[in-house]
């Protein structure tokens, strides 16, 4: 390489080394550093604090409520027949359809009659003989007798024939009774249905060896159908009086028993019919307190089945000017109830109440609430955000923007049952 290339080289370096330029790269090297200090000592633009939150607000709608109570129920057939044979045989047919309606005196089950059908056969023959003989002595005690007057033969003889005679007599009426026993066992070879219901799915099937301990199926009464349900022992004692009428015959039940009960169904559904108080039952259950009784309700359609569980409402009383609200505005912390009500000063307060029953979509508010008190239905969730973040406005009250609540379309009407 040529001497005069070196030489630029060397120059090249001489100048980026030189003081000069070191100095102009300090100097850019702070200027950048004092920048970016000056930039981090910036105050930050504080965020802007959030309004108070929008809420919609009713008035408790005053009005008069029944007062009901309520039992948890389960249904049985006033009769459940279980179907037994009354004798020991082969399932020859099953004669009903499992789950379908029969009628007093319908042929459910046939067993195999043939050993039966022998003994009638046997007892008939039995007695048969057996009159046969006793024919034979009436004859010798009607010979006898004028010949024994006579003494053409002797007296022992005339004796012996009236012994023979009654002993037949008693043969006889012993092989009636055997005739009798064998036509009642061959008749029982055919099991019918007791009473008008619902026959149940057999447990027997053709072929089974069956007996007088076998339960075949069971045939339930539905029309009418009991609901059975318990009751306090103080709810007792307040119709004990009325009760002890009733069993006395002294006031007849229908005078004694509530009006209109009501059977809510499994599906919160209010059976069409209403019902009445059959009975009460004799003792208190040790265990529960309680005492059961049982409710009577028309059942044509065979709609209730025994077994199903549902509630018994009883109508107790009217709450007059009762205070309702709707059940969206109730806050239930555990066991406590609380509401969110705004002040004149437009602050959201939490206030505790104490619920009464549900009237449809609301709810009775029995103490902590005034008739013109404003609750808040909507908005409830925006209002507790806000307070977790300025805790100290809880005690105060949280200032809000309170606008009259629309409910969805969907919803009843605020008092609607």
């Amino acid at each position: 390489m040529p001497k005069a290339a070196f030489r630029h080289d060397y120059r090249v370096l001489d100048v980026l080394y030189s003081p000069q330029a070191r100095r102009k790269a300090a100097a850019a090297i702070c200027f950048c550093l004092t920048a970016l200090l000056l930039a981090g000592c910036e105050k930050k633009e504080e965020q802007p604090k959030p309004g108070p939150p929008e809420v919609g607000v009713v008035e408790p709608v005053q009005q008069d409520v029944p007062i009901y109570a309520e039992y948890v129920a389960q249904l049985n057939g006033p009769v459940n027949a279980e179907i037994t044979p009354k004798v020991q045989g082969y399932l020859l047919r099953q004669d009903y359809q499992n789950g379908y309606f029969v009628k007093e005196g319908q042929l459910l089950f046939e067993l195999d009659p043939r050993q039966y059908q022998a003994a009638v056969d046997q007892a008939k023959a039995d007695l048969a003989s057996a009159e046969a003989n006793l024919g034979r002595l009436q004859a010798d005690v009607a010979r006898d007798t004028p010949l024994a007057a006579q003494s053409a033969i002797p007296q022992k003889q005339l004796d012996n024939d009236v012994a023979e005679q009654a002993s037949w007599e008693a043969q006889v009426k012993a092989k009636k009774a055997s005739l009798a026993n064998a036509e009642l066992n061959l008749a029982w070879t055919k099991v019918y249905s007791p009473i008008d219901g619902i026959a149940g799915v057999s447990n027997s099937q053709v072929g089974d060896l069956v007996g007088t301990s076998t339960k075949m199926t069971t045939v339930s009464q539905v029309n009418p159908i009991w609901a059975y349900f318990n009751i306090s022992e103080s709810k007792f004692l307040e119709l004990a009086p009325k009760v002890n009428a009733v069993i006395t015959g002294k006031l007849p039940i229908t005078q004694a028993s509530p009006a209109n009960i009501e059977y809510i169904q499994a599906n919160n559904e209010p059976y069409p019919s209403k019902g009445k108080i059959i009975y009460v039952n004799r003792q208190v259950a040790s265990q529960t307190g309680t005492i059961q009784v049982a409710a009577q309700f028309d059942n044509p359609g065979a709609l209730l089945r025994p077994g199903g569980f549902g509630r018994v409402r009883i109508l107790g009383g009217t709450d007059k000017n009762a205070l309702l609200v709707p059940q969206a505005a109730v806050i239930q912390v555990q066991t406590a109830y609380m509401l969110l009500v705004v002040t004149p000063e437009n602050r959201a307060v939490f206030r505790p109440v104490k619920v009464g029953q549900r009237v449809g979509t609301n709810w009775v508010i029995s103490e902590g609430l005034q008739p013109n008190d404003k609750v808040v239905v909507d908005g409830l969730l925006k209002v507790q955000l806000f307070a977790a973040q300025a805790p100290e406005l809880a005690k105060q009250g949280i200032p809000v923007i309170a606008k009259p609540y629309t409910p969805p379309a969907a919803d009843a009407a605020p008092g609607s049952n």
